[in-house]
């Protein structure tokens, strides 16, 4: 199948690219891209000599010498099709409490870019987290009148019953208490106000649009799967945060819930769709974030599109 046609405009600082993948549109909706972690801070493998051996390609785009960082973005996708706005992960959110500082008490002002790319909070049908960390739920609520509420109050959340009991075990204390408790805050509000439907990991959306399976970096992690008049895109959420893990597949981050699962889940996609133009989009990838897995020897590469 071949990849999606796209057509590309200048929004602010992020290159704002629009897919279409047969009858469905697909377009990004950028939070922030900045540095952020430290590459061993993210990936327990990685050494000083092996980071040394990527520079010529990492810097500077993707990684900042002087503090030591790799640079992600953060973003959401908005698929439109057959009549559904489906809004596929919530970013970190504005005006909430973090421990990690580049997420604390932030005014992104994200939903202005959600009603520029033409839908209101209003209009959003369905809303995807692929998973349950913090920057992948931070708008499901937004703050008012001192509590957190729905902000796609017209939606219906979709959570698999893997993600939502894993976050509810003491197992997943620890990560809860890492970011600052934004369970409380992001996710929880929307089960109280009963929006959320607990789906099976593939659930189909609407006729070109469908979840696959991909647990490991948390037991309930999906992407979202568009295939459409032969033409064929994937969002992979975390299945691949940095260009590092195409190159070093092995590689696992110190925020997989499983480590050996979420290296078996990415080396059995990398495998699958290298060299099949498919369209993938990961969460994490910099403008414009979507490109085709390749070969690359024993490896494998990203190509971005053009």
């Amino acid at each position: 199948m071949s990849a999606a046609t796209n057509t590309t405009d200048n929004d602010g600082p992020y290159l704002r690219t629009r897919f279409q993948i047969g009858a469905v549109s697909l377009q990004r909706v950028v939070e922030a891209e900045m540095p952020i972690l430290r590459p061993d801070e993210v990936y327990p493998d990685c050494t000083p000599e092996m980071l040394a051996a990527n520079l010529h390609w990492l810097e500077p785009r993707f990684y900042d010498r002087t503090k030591n960082q790799l640079i992600l973005g953060f973003q959401g996708f908005l698929i439109r099709s057959e009549g559904k706005n489906i809004l596929v992960d919530t970013c970190v959110g504005d005006c909430k409490r973090r421990a990690r500082v580049e997420f604390d008490n932030k005014r992104w002002n994200w939903l202005d870019r959600l009603r520029e790319a033409g839908v209101s909070p209003e209009e959003i049908h369905i809303v995807v987290c692929t998973h349950f960390h913090v920057d992948h739920v931070g708008w499901n609520t937004q703050l008012q009148d001192g509590r957190w509420v729905p902000t796609f109050p017209n939606a219906r959340y979709l959570f698999t019953r893997e993600e939502w009991d894993h976050w509810q075990s003491e197992a997943a204390r620890p990560g809860r208490e890492r970011s600052g408790d934004y369970i409380v805050d992001s996710v929880e509000p929307v089960v109280a106000a009963g929006l959320v439907d607990f789906v099976p990991m593939d659930k189909r959306l609407t006729k070109d649009v469908a979840l696959i399976p991909a647990p490991g970096h948390t037991p309930g992690m999906v992407m979202v799967d568009i295939q459409s008049e032969g033409k064929r895109a994937i969002v992979v959420g975390d299945l691949l945060h940095t260009l590092l893990q195409v190159r070093y597949p092995d590689w696992s981050t110190r925020f997989c819930a499983d480590a050996d699962h979420s290296r078996r889940t990415r080396k059995a996609f990398l495998e699958q769709f290298a060299g099949t133009g498919v369209l993938v989009l990961p969460a994490h990838f910099l403008s414009p974030t979507a490109g085709t897995i390749e070969r690359d020897g024993y490896a494998y590469r990203f190509d971005y599109v053009d």
